[in-house]
């Protein structure tokens, strides 16, 4: 195995590092992850502030969740769920 500041290499033709890129890989993940964190903040103050002006941020996240799926999906699932609800005299 050959060792150098910039290349490490292994018995395996299929593994090779460059330091200098796999550092590049890391410190992107670091920033994405770092900006994640920080929309999350955002998020959070956003819905703070819808509560307070009486919003539920209950229904508002599963208003989000539903706006994300396909509307057949959710037809779907809306009838199976009403189909169970009769079964049951919650209708």
């Amino acid at each position: 195995m050959t060792d150098t500041p910039d290349v490490i290499e292994s018995g395996d033709a299929n593994y090779r590092v460059t330091a200098n890129e796999l550092r590049q890989f890391i410190e992107r993940v670091e920033r994405l992850e770092a900006e994640k964190k920080d929309i999350g903040e955002q998020i959070k103050e956003v819905m703070a502030e819808a509560k307070g002006r009486g919003y539920d941020t209950k229904v508002m996240r599963k208003v989000i969740s539903l706006r994300k799926r396909d509307k057949d999906d959710i037809a779907e699932e809306e009838a199976v769920l009403e189909m169970y609800k009769e079964a049951l005299g919650m209708s």
